[in-house]
C-alpha cells in the first residue's frame, strides 16, 4: 500500500486556496536623491490578491508612499505585509507547531478534536481526530504511523496512514492557519525578503496597480562637451542608472529627474510599543494596618500609603549600454575623434517647477544587479571659450568655456568631457544648470598664457572728520591695487576672464566687473596675439572710526588740529575744546604743584619735631626749641592756606569740566 507522502500538510494548504499573484514592474521614475518611484500592475484571477515583495530596509518608505488602485470599480480591502517579528514569536500565536523531521501521525495528534477528511481506500470517511502516533518498531519491523478517529456513526477506528491516499482539513479556519503558517516558514528562508499583500473585495478577475518609493542609488549624469572647427559646440548627455532591485525591469517607461525633493526615513515597519506607567485609584489599594500607642502616649501619626510604583513595558553585475541602436557600440570610436555620437535620443523634457523630468519615449529593459547608460540630450548650446584666472598662486590661466543653456532644458550636475577640434581637451564638473542660465567650466591648463601680479598698498587716509554730542567720527580710506601683467605667447588672440574674491567693504575703483557671483567679481581682457598687457584693479575701502572728544589729551588733539581733511567749522570747535582743555590741564597741574608743596611742609615738619624731642632732653636749649616751635607753627598756617588754594583749585578745575563738557555737547560739524 502506498504511502501518505511527507509533503501533506503543504498539499492540505493549498487545496482549493489561491496564492497571490506578483506584479510586474511597468514604470520607474529615478530621482538624485536616494528614492525612486516604482508603479507596478498586472491581470489577478478572481479571488486572487496582489503580492510584492521588498527588502526588509525598503519597507519604511513602502509603508510611507503605497498607494493602490484597482480597474474596473472593485474595492481593494485591506494590504497585509510579513511581520517584523523574528519567526519563533510569530509562530507561537497557532495551535500546532512543525517540528524537523516531524511525523503526519505526530502533527495530527496536536488537532485532536479536528475534523478531517480522508480517502481510505475505496471510502470517503469523514471523522474527528483523537490522538496520532508512531509504533515502535521491534523485531525488525518498521515503524508505522498510526491515527484514531471518531467517525461519523460513533465507532472508534486506528488506522495506518500510510494506507490514506488524501487527508484534508474541513475547517476552513484550520487549513488557512496551516497556510499561514508554512508561508511563514518559507517566506522566512530569505532573511531579507518581506511580501506585501493587496487584498480586494472583488470576486471577479480585475486589473490591479500599486507605486510606492523606495531606497535607490541615484541616477548620475554624464556629458560630452565637442567643438568642432566650424559651426555651434555640441552637448550630449547620458543617465547612468542602477538596477539594484530583485526584479528585472522588462520594457518599463522610464524617468529620470534633475532636483533634489525633501525625503526623509521614519520607521512604520517596526512595532512601535507606547510606555505607559501603571496606575490605579487609591479605593483599590489596600488599607495597611495602623498600630495605636498606650493611653498616655501621644499618638504617632499614621504612615502615608506606599506609592504605587511605576513600570513601563518594554553589488551590481556588469554594466550595459541600454535603450541604444546598434551603431552606438561605434560610437566611442567616432567620439574619440570630436565627432558626435551616432545615437537616437528619445526623451521628452517636462519642467516640474524646481524639478525636470527627462521621460524615455521607447521602453527600456535593465536586467536586476545590472547598470545602464541611456542617452536623454543631444543639443547644440551657446558656448564660448575663455581662459579664467582665479588661483593667484600660479602663473598660468585655465581653459574655459561660458556655456549658456539654450536647450529649453534643465541639464543636471555632473562631468564633462571636453573635445576639441577633433581632440581631447580635458575634463570638467557642471553644477546643475536651469534653461537660459549661465556657468563656467574650467578643464585645462593654458601654458601660452602667462600671469604676474604685483600688490601696493597705500598707508590710511582720513577722509572726513565730524563731532556730534562729543564723539568724532572719521571715515578712513584704505587703498590697494593690485597689478596683473598677461603675456599672450600664442599667435591667436584671446579672452580672459580674472576671477577675484569680493572683500567685504573694498569696492573696486577704476574697473566695472562683467559679471559677479555670491562672493567673487569677474573682469574681462582682451589679450592680443603675441603680446602683453597691464590691467591695474584698484580697491578702496571706507572705513568708520569713532573716539569720546573727552578721552583725547592735549597732545593728541594737536594732531586733530593739523588733519586737512578737517572743515574750518571743525577747526574752530576744535581749537575751542583744546583752549579750554588747556586751561583745566593748567589748573591741574596748578593743584599738583600745591599737593606736592604741602607734602614738602609735612617732611620738614618731621624733621623739626626730631629735632625739638632731642632737645628737650638737653639743657640751656630754650631759645632754640622756642625758634622751632615758631618755625612750626608758621608751617601749620602754610599748610592751611596751600590747601584753601587746592580747595579754590578743584572748585575751579571742576566749573571748568562743566564749561568743557557744555561746549562738547553742544559742537556739532
Amino acid at each position: 500500500m502506498k504511502r501518505i507522502p511527507r509533503s501533506i500538510p503543504v498539499a492540505m494548504a493549498s487545496a482549493g486556496m489561491l496564492f497571490a499573484g506578483d506584479l510586474p514592474v511597468r514604470q520607474v521614475i529615478l530621482y538624485k536623491h536616494g528614492v525612486a518611484f516604482f508603479e507596478r500592475s498586472g491581470d489577478l484571477a478572481s479571488g486572487e490578491s496582489a503580492k510584492l515583495d521588498f527588502k526588509s530596509s525598503d519597507m519604511n518608505d513602502v509603508l510611507k508612499s503605497l498607494t493602490v488602485n484597482e480597474a474596473g470599480g472593485g474595492k481593494v480591502t485591506g494590504v497585509r505585509y510579513d511581520s517584523s517579528q523574528p519567526l519563533q514569536n510569530r509562530l507561537t500565536d497557532f495551535p500546532f507547531h512543525l517540528g524537523d523531521k516531524q511525523s503526519l501521525a505526530q502533527f495530527l495528534d496536536q488537532l485532536k478534536g479536528a475534523h478531517v477528511e480522508l480517502q481510505y481506500g475505496n471510502l470517503q470517511v469523514k471523522a474527528v481526530i483523537v490522538s496520532g502516533r508512531v509504533t515502535d518498531g521491534k523485531d525488525n519491523q518498521p515503524q508505522k504511523e498510526m491515527l484514531v478517529l471518531l467517525t461519523e456513526s460513533g465507532d472508534l477506528r486506528t488506522i495506518e496512514l500510510s494506507a490514506v491516499g488524501a487527508l484534508r482539513l474541513s475547517d476552513p479556519s484550520l487549513q488557512l492557519q496551516l497556510r499561514e503558517y508554512l508561508t511563514a516558514v518559507a517566506n522566512s528562508r530569505n532573511k531579507d525578503q518581506r511580501s506585501v499583500y493587496i487584498d480586494s473585495a472583488d470576486k471577479r478577475g480585475r486589473k490591479i496597480s500599486a507605486s510606492y518609493m523606495i531606497p535607490m542609488p541615484a541616477w548620475k549624469s554624464s556629458y560630452r562637451l565637442i567643438f568642432p572647427k566650424t559651426g555651434e559646440p555640441m552637448l550630449e548627455g547620458w543617465a547612468i542608472i542602477d538596477n539594484t532591485t530583485a526584479d528585472d525591469w522588462t520594457n518599463i517607461k522610464l524617468s529620470v529627474v534633475s532636483g533634489r525633493p525633501i525625503s526623509f526615513q521614519t520607521r512604520l515597519y517596526d512595532p512601535k510599543f507606547m510606555m505607559r506607567p501603571f496606575a490605579e485609584l487609591a479605593e483599590d489599594r489596600a488599607v495597611q494596618p495602623e498600630v495605636y500607642g498606650g493611653a498616655m502616649e501621644m499618638r504617632a501619626a499614621a504612615p502615608a500609603p506606599a506609592q504605587a510604583k511605576r513600570a513601563f513595558g518594554s553589488g551590481m553585475g556588469g554594466g550595459v549600454i541600454g535603450g541604444v541602436m546598434g551603431q552606438a557600440v561605434g560610437a566611442a570610436d567616432s567620439l574619440s575623434q570630436g565627432v558626435p555620437s551616432s545615437i537616437t535620443v528619445s526623451t521628452a523634457g517636462r519642467d516640474m517647477g524646481e524639478l525636470f523630468e527627462y521621460s524615455f519615449s521607447t521602453p527600456v529593459t535593465v536586467k536586476r544587479n545590472e547598470s545602464a547608460m541611456l542617452p536623454f540630450l543631444q543639443q547644440t548650446l551657446g558656448s564660448r571659450k575663455l581662459l579664467i584666472y582665479s588661483d593667484h598662486s600660479v602663473p598660468n590661466p585655465r581653459n574655459a568655456a561660458e556655456l549658456t543653456n539654450s536647450t529649453g532644458k534643465t541639464l543636471d550636475g555632473g562631468p564633462i568631457t571636453v573635445y576639441d577640434n577633433s581632440a581631447y581637451a580635458g575634463e570638467a564638473l557642471m553644477e546643475t544648470l536651469k534653461a537660459s542660465d549661465k556657468r563656467l567650466i574650467s578643464y585645462g591648463i593654458d601654458v601660452g598664457t602667462r600671469i604676474s601680479t604685483a600688490q601696493d598698498s597705500n598707508t590710511a587716509v582720513v577722509r572726513e572728520v565730524h563731532l556730534r554730542k562729543g564723539v568724532l567720527t572719521t571715515k578712513t580710506a584704505y587703498r590697494d591695487t593690485t597689478t596683473y601683467t598677461i603675456k599672450n605667447a600664442d599667435a591667436k588672440a584671446k579672452t580672459l576672464l580674472i576671477e577675484r574674491p569680493i572683500r567685504g567693504s573694498y569696492k573696486v575703483m577704476n574697473q566695472k566687473p562683467v559679471e559677479t557671483t555670491t562672493n567673487s567679481s569677474r573682469f574681462e581682457v582682451k589679450l592680443a596675439p603675441n603680446a602683453s598687457e597691464t590691467y591695474p584693479i584698484i580697491e578702496e575701502a571706507v572705513l568708520n572710526e569713532t573716539l569720546e572728544i573727552s578721552d583725547l589729551t592735549n597732545d593728541q588733539l594737536h594732531i586733530w588740529l593739523l588733519n586737512k581733511a578737517l572743515t574750518a567749522a571743525g577747526r574752530q570747535s576744535l581749537e575751542r575744546i583744546n583752549a579750554k582743555k588747556d586751561e583745566i590741564t593748567t589748573v591741574a597741574n596748578e593743584m599738583q604743584m600745591s599737593e606736592l608743596q604741602i607734602n614738602e611742609v609735612i617732611k620738614d615738619q618731621e624733621r623739626l619735631r626730631q629735632n625739638l624731642g632731642s632737645l628737650n632732653r638737653v639743657g640751656g636749649q630754650q631759645e632754640l626749641v622756642q625758634k622751632y616751635v615758631k618755625d612750626l607753627s608758621n608751617q601749620e598756617t602754610q599748610i592751611a592756606q596751600t590747601r584753601d588754594k587746592i580747595s579754590e583749585l578743584r572748585k575751579k578745575k571742576s566749573a571748568l569740566e562743566s564749561e568743557l563738557a557744555a561746549i562738547i555737547d553742544k559742537l556739532e560739524f
